[in-house]
This record gives C-alpha cells, structure tokens and sequence, in this order.
C-alpha cells in the first residue's frame, strides 16, 4: 500500500533548520522545528520527539514524512536531540537517564512558553521516543495534555533488549554495539561551528558501552525500575495512545498499559514490525497521522474527535504466513474489542501429555530433553528493525531439539487473542537453566510457524529481583506466560508447544548443557480463545498519508545479507548478518551519509561456553573536505563466572586515526 503524499495541508509551514533550547544547567539543546506560519499570529500547541538519533541526518527520513504533516495541520512540530547527541551540547551516559528526563520537561516547559504555543504541549515517539514519552508524562509536566507511545515498555527488564524472562538477549550487545556507532558520530559544523571537533573529542572520550552496565545489572533492581512506569501507572495523568506491532518486541506493554494506566487510553496492534504505522512492514498500513491529529486535535485544541466512540483495543487478527519469507503484507482483520483477555475471549486449560494435547489429564510421564547449543537458528530477530529484518524461520528443526506436544488436526478455524500460558512441572540437573517455551502453528504440508513465545531463566521461577539456584532432580511447577499475540489458526492445522533448552543466537545459553525433564501429564497449556461476537463491525481506517519524503540523492545502493552456516565437521553455527545502509547526500544541506552494521555469533552444539557475538559498525559523514568516519567494535563471550566484554571506537579525519578506546571487562555472571 503506497503512502498518499499531501502536499495540500491546510497550513502553511516554515522549517527552521535549527533551534537552541537553553536548559537551566546553561546546556543547549539543538532542535528542528516545522512551524506553522499562523502560529505568528495565532499560538498553536505543540508536538515533541525528543532522541539520540540525530535530527540531522540519523531519523530524517521518517521525520520528513511526520513532523511537516502535523505542521501542516496547525501544530508547532518539534523534533530535539538528546543531550550529548547530535548537536546538542553535553554528554550522554546512558539511556533513560533522570538528567534525560529532568531536560525533557524543561524543554517542554520552554515550548510552552514562547509566544507561538498556546501553552500545550504533546508528546510522541516510537521505541526511545516512546519509553520517554511515557517517563516524562510520569512527572506531570504541567504543559504536557497528551502523549502517543508507539513500541515501547512499562517495565524496561522485562521487555525491552537486554533481558526476557531474566535470560540475556543477543540482542544487549547487538543494541549496545549500535548506540556505541551512533554516538560516535561528531556533530556537524554548519550547527555547531568550530568547536565541533572539541565536542566530538569529549563526547568520544566520555562514550560509555553500555552492554557494561547492563550486563552488571542481571536482576530486576532499582537501575531497572527506574524509568518503568509500571512502578506506578498513576503517575501518568496525560491521555495515552499506546500503539505496538505484533511483530514487535514489545507488544506484551500494550495490554499491561491499557490495564495499569488510570488515565483516559485507547490502544491500537497491527502486524507491524518496529516501525510507524503508517509506513510500517508488514502491510496492512495506516492512516496512523490521521489518527494522531484526532487524538491531539481531542487534548489539545479542544476539539470533539469523539475519542470516547473508539473501542478500547483496535487489534489485526492475523492469518498464518509459511515460515521462512519476508512477508510484504500478512493477511487479517481489524477487530475492536472493550477488553483484552476476557469479554469475548474464553481461556481454554488443556493438557499436555505424553500422546501429545488433550483435554484431560493423561497418565504422568517424565519427558527429557538436553538440547544442542545450536537450536534457535530459526529463531529469528529479537526486535525486527535492520540487521534483517528477520522474521522466524521454519521451527522444525527447533523443534526436533525439543520436547514437543501437538493437537489433533484442528476441525475448525480458532482465533488466539491474548496471552497464551504453558504451566509446567519440571526438573533439571544444573543449578542455573534456561528454556526457550514456543506456542507453533503446524501447517498440514509440513512446515512449523512460531505463534508466539517467551525465554525464561528458571532461576527466576518465583522472582526476577531475587532468583535462587534450581536443585538438581527436584520437581517444580511454573506458569510460563508467553508473549501477546493475535492469531487465526484454521482447520486443519495442528497447535504445538515446543520446550527447549536453547535458543541460540536470540537467548545466551547457560553456563553448562542442561537436561530438562518436564512431566506430561502434569503439565498444562492456557490457551486464550475468541469467539466471534454477534453483530460486531470491523475497524476501518483511512489510508496512510505523510508529508513528501526526504530530499535526498543517493551516492551508494544499500544491500544486506544473512548467512548461516554450519561446519560439517565440527558442527559449529556460524550466523553472519550485514546490513549496509549505502550513501546518500541529503539536501540542501549536502551532508553525504554513509554507515553499514555488521553481526557474527557463533556456538558449538555441545559447548555453551564457545557462544560469540561479534559487532563492527562504520559511520561516515562527508561534506567537501570536511571527512569524518568512526569504526566501531563489540565482542561477548563467557566462563562459566564471567562475561567477557570487549569493545573498541576508531574514529578518522580523513585517513588519518585521530582518536582510539578500548573497553575491557570481566563482569560476574550471576545465576545466567
């Protein structure tokens, strides 16, 4: 579905290429702002995104589409870099930091005091521009009447890049290594002046890797709760969208939101992957900036968008895909629904037994499994943004590496909505163990497609702040929750639980091969089914609209691969991912952009202890003789007490290496 490019919006707009914002500390925040001309005359409220990712040159592309569109409609669109990232001024030493969120509300406090804003401010973003939205609105700024979250979490242990289920993600280090190459880029001269180098010195020097910290927080302490809203819903006062993609990493947050939050809140899931909806993969899109003028035109100009009539929940049911493709678009329906969970939804407790899933208890039987090191090759990307984008491969031969239990051949069509549950009695022979519990829909030709799914370290069986060693060869009983989903499964396909005991490269294995024995018989699914209500409409959306797109030429075509091999004679796994984005000169201020990320893992089917992970990231950026470029390098492995962190930054004037920094680190590895 292409994108309708509006060029005749109802207002006027000038862009104003840079705008400092002083903060109290004497820091300047460098911000670009599309500016309705009415708004000379008559104040207008305003729209803020606030990033790391540069306003410049690093999310241009997609605010081109946005902020000119909302400009366009009679709102001052306000698009802020971070401290210590692009040309702002300052250092940045982590994400989601106080200082981060204590400059967010001055720079909201600022909006809404100059002579072009009616003193209202909302706010937006996806991913980090979500996480802050909802983290600024906790403080109650007093201008702030509105926000819109799109791809984030209330609870940045439990869902977001570092851990899931208390298991250490690839995805740390593959996140880690790409903040390690966007912070290394200088800020460019044309904003800043001569004291560019300066700052692109002090900012290289000061650059944290902040798979460091991370890693030094396994558990679920305060360094976590901070900045999880979820910690206190009531905290935020302002209306809420709350938008995620079943594709997404963090669609678990959107029914947590939507139960937790006290405030007025409307939820929106499409089968999108880490993008807006309105140019989001996989299709259907959106008219998602449609949808956001009625929320702010509702909070902030006072206008009756009669947001009340919404359904709580406006969901895309999917229809199965064949595992193994890129799906363009994934076919559905859009439901809207008041709850989520209950109402229309019925959890149905089946059993899973030795002679697969039934509807009673069949006879206790202890089922084993020491999985090789190497299952989860087809276990696809964490978070489907680039490095991929990577969807799940076909999980058969996953599942052949696991225990697994199967229905019958369905007789009719079911519709999985919510959150899908394995309750399970088990044993392990190590004291730290780890396992990968997928829900799959078998297809009557063979092929195996991932539903949905969660990792859990069962050391954290009963707490994520304070796990304990298991006892080998003792039995316990833990209710798994798998991640959210919206799913059709028609006749004759099969349902499957598969268990594992590795994942790799998507879930770090345990320090020692583990054998899993769970007990059919004893064990459960929870299975959340929804039964068509009489009479119900489908959700219907306008088509995606967006300003035009970036004015930009492009030098270098980008191109990516993935490659998995294994080493016919030691087995060893080796996954090599390449995503180089090409060069493009953006106009008209004529910077050429380049950059291109690269990841390697590695494991021996019988060795945890040989896991790698490998980054190495390039950033150019190049006006005239103004050349600058930063190579960027990351490396994990792990004892079985340690985790061995590695990192380097390179950055170059030209040929020459003017600056180098390398990270060294040994962390306690404790109870992963």
């Amino acid at each position: 579905m292409t994108i309708t490019t509006r060029t005749d919006l109802p207002y006027e707009v000038t862009e104003i290429e840079n705008l400092w914002i002083p903060l109290s500390d004497g820091t300047k925040l460098a911000a670009r702002v599309w500016m309705p001309e009415a708004a000379e005359y008559t104040p207008l409220p305003a729209l803020l995104e606030y990033l790391p990712y540069r306003k410049r040159d690093g999310t241009h592309v997609r605010d081109a589409l946005t902020h000119p569109y909302f400009a366009g409609h009679g709102y001052v669109s306000v698009r802020v870099d971070m401290r210590g990232n692009g040309d702002s001024d300052g250092l940045m030493a982590d994400e989601y930091t106080e200082q981060e969120q204590l400059d967010a509300v001055e720079v909201i406090d600022w909006l809404s005091a100059q002579p072009w804003c009616n003193g209202k401010v909302g706010m937006f973003g996806i991913s980090w521009g979500g996480f802050n939205a909802l983290q600024v609105a906790a403080l109650k700024p007093d201008a702030l009447k509105a926000i819109v979250t799109i791809c984030s979490t209330d609870d940045r242990y439990e869902d977001d890049v570092h851990y899931k289920g208390g298991t250490v993600l690839n995805e740390m280090l593959g996140w880690a290594a790409t903040m390690l190459a966007y912070s290394s880029r200088p800020p460019d001269p044309l904003i800043v002046g001569e004291r560019w180098r300066e700052m692109w010195m002090e900012r290289l020097e000061n650059e944290p890797f902040l798979v460091i910290p991370w890693l030094s927080h396994p558990h679920r302490d305060d360094y976590w709760k901070h900045g999880s809203v979820c910690e206190n819903y009531s905290a935020i006062e302002a209306p809420t969208l709350v938008v995620g993609g079943w594709n997404d990493a963090y669609s678990n947050a959107v029914p947590r939101l939507m139960k937790g939050l006290r405030t007025t809140r409307k939820a929106i899931i499409g089968p999108w992957a880490h993008k807006y909806p309105h140019f989001a993969v996989p299709e259907p899109r959106i008219g998602f900036l449609q949808e956001c003028l009625r929320w702010w035109d509702q909070w902030l100009k006072g206008s009756n968008a009669q947001i009340s009539r919404d359904p709580d929940y406006r969901y895309y049911v999917m229809e199965p895909w064949k595992p193994g493709t890129f799906p363009e678009r994934i076919e559905g329906r859009w439901i809207g629904d008041s709850f989520w969970g209950f109402g229309h939804i019925e959890t149905k407790k089946w059993w899973l037994n030795a002679g697969g899933i039934g509807p009673t208890a069949g006879t206790e039987t202890p089922l084993s499994i020491c999985s090789r090191q190497t299952t989860g090759a087809d276990g696809g990307e964490y978070c489907i943004i680039w490095l991929g984008p990577e969807f799940p491969g076909d999980q058969a031969r996953d599942d052949a590496q696991s225990i697994t239990f199967d229905t019958p051949a369905l007789v009719t069509d079911i519709d999985i909505v919510g959150q899908p549950a394995v309750e399970i009695e088990f044993s392990v022979d190590k004291p730290v163990a780890h396992i990968a519990v997928r829900l799959n829909d078998v297809w009557p030709s063979g092929e195996v497609s991932r539903i949905t799914y969660h990792l859990q370290n069962l050391c954290m069986r009963d707490s994520r702040e304070f796990p304990m060693p298991l006892e080998p060869g003792k039995h316990y009983r833990m209710k798994i929750k798998l991640d959210d989903i919206a799913w059709r499964v028609p006749k004759g396909h099969r349902l499957r639980v598969a268990i594992s005991t590795s994942y790799f490269p998507m879930m770090w294995p345990a320090p020692e091969p583990v054998t899993l024995t769970v007990y059919a018989g004893k064990s459960q699914l929870h299975l959340p089914l929804r039964k068509d209500a009489a009479g119900e409409s489908a959700v219907a959306w306008a088509e995606p609209e967006a300003a035009p797109p970036v004015d930009q030429t492009e030098i270098r075509t980008s191109w990516n691969k993935r490659e998995t091999v294994t080493d016919p004679e030691t087995g060893e796994l080796r996954i090599e991912i390449v995503d180089d984005f090409g060069e493009q000169e953006l106009h008209p201020h004529g910077l050429i952009i380049g950059g291109a990320g690269r990841e390697k893992y590695s494991i021996m089917p019988d060795d945890p202890l040989s896991a790698k992970m490998e980054t190495h990231w390039t950033e150019t950026r190049q006006r005239g003789d103004w050349s600058i470029r930063t190579e960027t390098f990351g490396r994990l492995t792990a004892t079985a007490r340690h985790w061995i962190v590695w990192g380097r930054i390179e950055a170059y004037e030209g040929d020459a290496l003017v600056f180098e920094k390398e990270f060294n680190e040994e962390i306690p590895r404790l109870l992963q």
